[in-house]
This record gives C-alpha cells, sequence and structure tokens, in this order.
C-alpha cells in the first residue's frame, strides 16, 4: 500500500506542477504587465488582481510544505508513517482548496476586466457617434455656408442689375429732360420768328 502510494504521487506531484503553469500561463494573458499597462485599470481591478497573486503565492507556499513533506519518513525502517501520508494529503487538500479559490477569483478577474472591455467598447462607440454628428453638423453648416454664399452672389447681381438700371433710367431720364427743353426752347423761337414775319 505504501509503495503504491509513493508511486502515485509523484504523478499526482507532476499534475499539480501542471495546474500551477496553467494558472500562471493564464494570469500573464489576463493581468498586463507594467510594460503593457496601456489600459485604465478599475482600482477595484487592481484589488482583484493583487487578490489572486496573493493566492497564488500561498499555492507556491503549500507546493513547498507538500515537497518537504514527501521527504518526511519518519516510519520504521525509514518509511513514510500513516501520520506523514496524512500531512502529505492534508497539505494536498489544501492546494485544491486554494485552487478552488484562485479559479473563482479569476473568474471575478476575467468579469472585471469584460467590464472594462465593454465600457471601452461604449466609450468609442459614443465617441464615434459624437463624432460622426460633428461632421454631420459641419456639412451642413458648409451647405448652409454655399446656400447662403449663392443667395448673397445673387443678391449682388440683382443690386447690380438694379443700379444698372436706375442709371440707364437716370441717363434716359435726362436725356430726354434736354431733348424736351430743346424742343420747348426752339418752339419759342420758332413762335417769335412767326410773329416777326
Amino acid at each position: 500500500m505504501k509503495k503504491v502510494f509513493m508511486e502515485a504521487t509523484p504523478n499526482s506531484k507532476h499534475t499539480e506542477f501542471k495546474a500551477f503553469f496553467l494558472i500562471v500561463f493564464i494570469l500573464n494573458f489576463i493581468c498586463p504587465s507594467t510594460a503593457d499597462a496601456q489600459y485604465a485599470d478599475t482600482t477595484a481591478y487592481q484589488a482583484q488582481r493583487l487578490k489572486v497573486n496573493s493566492l497564488l503565492a500561498q499555492r507556491s507556499a503549500k507546493f513547498g510544505q507538500y515537497d518537504q513533506s514527501l521527504t518526511q519518513h519518519t516510519g520504521i525502517f525509514g518509511f513514510q508513517s500513516k501520520q506523514d501520508v496524512k500531512n502529505s494529503n492534508e497539505i494536498l487538500r489544501q492546494i485544491v482548496i486554494n485552487d478552488n479559490n484562485i479559479f473563482k477569483e479569476l473568474k471575478i478577474l476575467l468579469d472585471y476586466k469584460d467590464m472594462i472591455v465593454q465600457q471601452v467598447k461604449r466609450d468609442a462607440s459614443n465617441s464615434n457617434s459624437r463624432l460622426q454628428n460633428h461632421q454631420a453638423t459641419i456639412r451642413k453648416l458648409q451647405e448652409e455656408n454655399e446656400r447662403l454664399q449663392k443667395a448673397q452672389q445673387s443678391i449682388g447681381l440683382q443690386r447690380t442689375l438694379a443700379s444698372s438700371a436706375a442709371i440707364v433710367f437716370f441717363v434716359i431720364f435726362v436725356l430726354t429732360f434736354i431733348q424736351r427743353s430743346r424742343n420747348r426752347m426752339s418752339v419759342p423761337e420758332q413762335s417769335n420768328k412767326d410773329q416777326y414775319d
């Protein structure tokens, strides 16, 4: 029985290390490093990261205890006693409980990350819609400006035509007045000539 446990222990130890490396691998993708700290993390997100890192540190410490418990052989002829095996199993149980806590906290951390991503998407969408609204307003103002410039040019042309027409009418009026004045002057001269003849 003891021999079976000793053969199973290296496999469980190997499995536990695989789980540890898997967790560290996942954390590398979830938690940005200081060089990649381009994201605006919330305070809750930072606190959650610290909590997960603390649980990982506890897990590493438990593995150190587990390794030490495997080297303890207090039994007869240098074998492990039942107490040694119980201690090793208890440490493994604590590691499993700690792993469960790590997974729960990672889930919360992922939820925070999703929330941050959704917030960034909402902000980008709001900025995009505001930008489109500003562009539409600018386009409307440019069209209104062009319409007003055309109207101003049309009014300027109408004023030019009106002033030209007024000048023409004035010139015609003056010429007509001068012509009539000449005709009136010439009519009395003829009537004076008729009187003397």
